[in-house]
């Protein structure tokens, strides 16, 4: 550059220096080497940073909490506090220290803007005297530090200042092996540094000239090399670092100006050609490298931080989801909340998203779906005013088909994620587009092209957007997420210092503004023209493992789901009954439903967080199931006595029995309690009894959809159909035959053959065994639980004998079991009972494995005599079809992928399917149906699936297509048995009753539940009003009749969040139903794979 301006007591230079041209780079390196923390940092423009700092002003006292308790600020203000000191240690991991910090400002101060600094190397927040959240803290030196807090803009010299600081010994992302990001499972005995508590008054000219040279540096880096803007960006740089001297405050308010004028005349920008809305976010993980109880922390410490941003930058939006998140901060920090609710009301805090929680959108059911939007929508409407309109999820591992009609039914209208761009073998064609569900409903799509949603409002970000927004021939527009993120955070000053100087700049390839989820996709949608639409799953081509990981958790979700699907038809039910005294208890359902939603957050369903996560999950899960049981009794006890029922009288000869499914059950071997009363002394008129002999089988015939009935287990009634079930054993085979099939199974259980002796149609694919066990190694390229790849096939071994072979425990006639012991992979065990019934085809396969691994994947297979392009694969209220071959890479892609209760493999006119009853993980290629069944990293849980293991499948052949068949019903049948009184009944003054009937097989009535109460009294129920959920199951349009002997006054259609629409139209015929003359008949009509509620209101 030529010379610059003398200043006084400077001399001139004795001549001239232009080097800019010819060395480009080196004069980059020279300006980042400028601004840069690093060997140069006593004399560059860092070294001008802080005007004053004062340690010894800031006086700290400490109390630690014992036990890794996580105490309140009322009881910790209470406790022991000792002086301390930076430099003191404080740990171990995930235990709580609370400092109180004396502060006197002195009188050298006076008239400035003063800071606290205060690092202990792990996060923080801080609290007022009075017990309000401050301000969050990040400590140590990683890209998400933020450390400072600022005690007033104008000091008097005079101030003396007392806080209270929570310091919780995690980083950002919790503590694992390897530091700050690592993925390890934690170190558990981590001490934390006390490295800074000082307060400092900033040079507000340097930190300004900061700003503006890191834009300038990264303009020059960013922008075409070529391109005038980048080097004005350089020459103007370089202006500056000859003229500013850290020592010389003068220099500096010189260069100021000069940076200043730079970005003067840039602010007109003219025609925008590309708009970027900016909105800041701190995504926190639910749980994920931290337990629960660290993220109602880390929620606080984030949006104190926010709310403090707010109040200082007027432009600033910030957004934030997950309705858990905000009721744990009103419940735990009453203060806080009613801060974000205030900038709530001037669209500046934005809740967004819909959900209860980010969830995994693979494996939850479609009705806990529904449950998310519902308890997140009710949640935001009743406490914000408004629901959301964006359903927000940036981080999860795949998004189902069925999600676009179940958002649009939450009454959300557009969607954000950017997961996509972590695809691993093919990117997304799309950046804006109308995705488009299972039943033909579309919602506007945006992923942001940035790729991220914790970016740094860098250049870099606006520049690296506008070049990855595939879809600039349709739309201007793009979205930044900006701020820390995963582990909460969000932006910091320096961000919005950032987007205040790229805002307007000419030669710049956007313009960025600041918006709200809302006004972003309404100007999206008014602006955009002719969107590509994209029909069917979004899957994510990473995290295929996630399917698998920690089969507890996968256990617990499907078992949680079912239960309260189970307490909730049975209680609405019983509520409509009359003389029983029974009540329906909403705030303990809506407990456990909340507790169920929050294991569906998606790191803890997909297996990916550490260890203590699944501590408490698995407790969780624990309370579900025994708190819910409870319900189902007392609902079901009170649903016989409307019967009429005398229960556990010394008369009684039968068992209730309730069908909780669409369809008729019939033929089903179920199991009666004969160790105690009545029934044990009526065991001699069973025609088997269980191994273990405390159990009589009995089949119950004939049970209508959604009936209360009874059956006599002292008589038979099947004689005229029935053909016993018989087994032949020798040395080398077992052989099994009933009335429709017949297999010979070999020593280690696996399946020779499996002919359908109805069809004469050999199942299994010749040459082949089936139900073979295989385990493969499991070492991903780096994401250990999270990931399952494509060459984990290429290295197995097969499943070798163990224990005393293929033993016939039961022998008939009413069904067969056969054990068998093996030994898998290097040290673990399997134990597997085989289970046919004389009245079924299906083969049932109850699984007991002693997991010992180390990076392997256990799998159960099953090559079947089929041959098809495509299989399917049932999913939230639907079921979608996945290629069996690799023609390409988006084939060969979803090489592992989810399905719910089944798989099913069909040609013309015959198939197979393959059951399940708490496995998520799948494959069918060219003829093998495999099932992944447990898995074994070690990180972020080193012990991830290490232990006992009990689950079940079946294989069930059909006549016919899929479309043909019943395997919707057969999984429904294989995961929903018949609810049985464990206590008997005299039948003599029982009454059965039909509830609800449905004439046409693939509609399902998945839902019956009390519906919502009022916004005002949320645990209020309406409980002469019944909501009942509907879905056509495969593919088909029509109208069907729903015939009810319940007395109805009317009814409507509603969403998902039982908003009421169009009333439903009665049919003019009446069919009367078991124990019912009087009935009600709706006829409705459906779509393929439409979602279908209505509302029902009682006389």
């Amino acid at each position: 550059m030529g010379q610059s301006p003398r200043k006084e007591g400077q001399e001139l230079l004795t001549a001239p220096f232009n080097t800019l041209q010819k060395h480009r780079d080196i004069t980059l390196s020279r300006l980042q080497n400028f601004i840069a923390k690093c060997q140069f940092d006593d004399v560059n423009l860092q070294a001008a940073l802080i005007k004053h700092r004062d340690q010894a002003a800031v006086k700290l006292e400490v109390s630690s909490v014992s036990d890794l308790q996580r105490i309140p600020f009322d009881q910790a203000i209470k406790g022991d506090f000792s002086p301390a000191k930076v430099g003191d240690k404080f740990g171990p991991t995930w235990s709580t220290h609370w400092f109180r910090v004396t502060i006197d400002i002195p009188a050298s101060f006076k008239g400035e803007e003063v800071e606290l600094i205060f690092d202990p190397t792990c996060e923080a927040l801080v609290w007022s005297t009075d017990g309000e959240p401050l301000m969050g803290i990040t400590g140590d030196n990683n890209i998400d530090r933020h450390v400072e807090y600022r005690l007033t803009k104008n000091a008097t010299g005079k101030e003396h200042i007392e806080l209270y600081i929570e310091s919780a010994c995690n980083g950002m992302f919790g503590a694992g092996v390897g530091g700050n990001g690592s993925i390890q499972p934690p170190e558990n005995d981590r001490y934390f540094k006390l490295a800074t508590a000082e307060i400092i008054v900033r040079n507000k000219v340097a930190w300004e000239l900061l700003g503006d040279m890191e834009v300038l540096v990264a303009m020059i880096k960013e922008l075409p090399k070529d391109s005038q803007a980048s080097w004005d960006a350089l020459s103007t740089a370089n202006t500056i670092a000859n003229v500013a001297s850290y020592d010389d405050e003068s220099s500096l308010v010189e260069a100021k100006k000069i940076s200043a004028e730079f970005f003067a005349k840039r602010a007109d920008v003219g025609f925008p050609q590309h708009v970027i809305t900016a909105i800041g976010n701190c995504h926190i993980d639910t749980a994920w490298l931290w337990p629960y109880d660290e993220t109602k922390r880390k929620a606080a410490r984030s949006w104190a931080t926010q709310c403090g941003l707010i109040e200082e930058y007027p432009e600033y939006v910030f957004a934030a989801s997950q309705a858990q998140q905000f009721e744990w901060t009103e419940q735990l920090y009453p203060k806080l909340f009613e801060r974000m609710k205030k900038h709530a009301k001037s669209d500046r805090f934005i809740p967004v998203g819909g959900t209860w929680v980010e969830m995994d959108c693979n494996m939850p059911s479609g009705e806990a779906m529904c449950r998310q939007f519902l308890y997140g929508q009710r949640y935001f409407e009743h406490k914000f005013g408004e629901r959301s309109h964006v359903f927000w999820l940036p981080d999860t591992f795949g998004y189902s088909a069925q999600l676009p009609q179940i958002i649009h039914e939450a009454d959300l209208r557009y969607f954000f994620t950017q997961k996509l761009s972590w695809n691993n073998i093919n990117k997304f064609p799309h950046t804006t587009f109308n995705w488009t569900g299972l039943d033909g409903t579309s919602v506007l799509t945006h992923f942001s092209p940035a790729d991220t949603y914790t970016a740094q409002a860098s250049v870099r970000d606006v520049i690296f957007a506008v070049q990855n927004n595939k879809d600039k021939a349709y739309s201007n527009q793009s979205l930044l997420l900006y701020g820390n993120g995963d582990g909460g955070g969000g932006p910091l000053r320096a961000m919005l210092e950032r987007l205040r100087r790229v805002r307007k700049l000419q030669g710049f390839p956007a313009v960025v503004e600041h918006g709200t989820p809302n006004s972003f996709y309404e100007k999206l949608e008014a602006t955009s023209k002719d969107l590509t639409s994209w029909r069917g799953e979004l899957y994510f081509e990473l995290h295929r493992g996630t399917y698998t990981t920690h089969a507890l958790i996968k256990k617990g979700n499907r078992k949680g789901e079912l239960l309260l699907r189970q307490v909730e038809i049975l209680g609405a039910l019983a509520s409509t009954t009359s003389g029983t005294g029974y009540t329906y208890e909403k705030p303990e359902l809506d407990r456990l439903w909340k507790l169920l939603l929050l294991n569906q957050f998606h790191d803890v369903l997909p297996g990916s967080s550490i260890g203590m996560v699944y501590i408490d999950a698995l407790k969780f899960y624990k309370d579900i199931q025994a708190s819910g049981s409870k319900l189902s009794e007392r609902a079901f006890e009170h649903l016989v006595k409307s019967g009429g029922a005398q229960i556990g009288t010394t008369a009684v000869n039968a068992s209730a029995v309730f069908n909780p499914t669409s369809w008729a059950r019939s033929g089903e071997i179920v199991e009666v309690d004969i160790s105690s009363g009545a029934a044990a002394q009526a065991h001699s008129s069973f025609q088997q009894l269980s191994a273990d002999k405390t159990k009589g089988l009995h089949i119950a015939n004939d049970i209508p959809p959604y009936t209360l009935a009874a059956f006599d287990f002292t008589k038979d009634d099947h004689d005229d159909w029935f053909v016993p079930i018989i087994v032949n054993h020798s040395k080398d085979e077992v052989i099994v035959k009933n009335k429709f099939i017949e297999i010979k199974f070999d020593p280690l259980g696996r399946i020779r053959s499996f002919i359908d002796t109805l069809e004469n149609r050999q199942v299994i694919a010749p040459g082949y065994l089936a139900n073979t066990f295989k385990t493969f190694e499991d070492i991903p390229l780096f994401w250990d639980a999270w990931d399952i790849e494509v060459y984990h096939l290429e290295k197995g071994w097969d499943a070798q004998a163990g224990g005393e072979g293929l033993v016939v425990e039961e022998d008939g006639p009413l069904r067969v079991v056969l054990r068998v012991g093996l030994k898998v992979g290097k040290a673990s065990k399997v134990v597997q009972r085989i289970i046919i019934s004389a009245t079924s085809p299906r083969v049932d396969f109850e699984t007991w494995v002693d997991w010992r691994e180390n990076r392997r994947v256990l799998k159960v297979e099953f090559p079947v005599n089929i041959d098809n392009d495509f299989a399917t694969y049932e999913t939230q209220f639907g079921f979608i079809r996945r290629p069996t071959h690799y023609n390409n890479s988006w084939d060969l892609a979803r090489f592992e992928v989810c399905a719910h209760k089944f798989v099913d493999y069909s040609e013309h006119g015959y198939g197979v399917a393959l059951l399940n009853d708490s496995k998520y993980g799948f494959a069918v290629h060219g003829n093998v149906i495999r099932m992944s069944v447990l898995r074994a990293p070690k990180a972020p849980d080193a012990d991830c699936d290490i232990g006992e293991h009990t689950f079940r499948y079946a294989l069930y052949p059909h006549k016919g297509s899929f479309a043909e068949s019943n395997v919707v019903q057969a999984g429904y049948e294989f995961n929903v048995p018949l609810v049985i009184s464990p206590t008997p009944v005299d039948l003599a003054s029982f009454t059965p009753r039909q509830f609800f009937s449905i004439d046409k097989p693939n509609i399902v009535l998945d839902t019956i539940k009390i519906a919502e109460g009022p916004l005002s009294d949320t645990a209020k129920p309406a409980l002469k009003t019944l909501v009942l959920r509907f879905y056509e199951a495969y593919g088909g349009r029509g109208v069907f009749k729903l015939t009810t002997s319940l007395p109805v006054a009317s009814a409507v259609f509603c969403n998902v969040l039982e908003d009421s629409g169009s009333s439903v139209h009665t049919a003019d015929v009446a069919i009367p139903l078991l124990g019912s003359e009087k009935t009600t008949i709706f006829a409705i009509g459906y779509a393929p794979f439409k979602i279908i509620s209505i509302k029902i209101e009682l006389e």
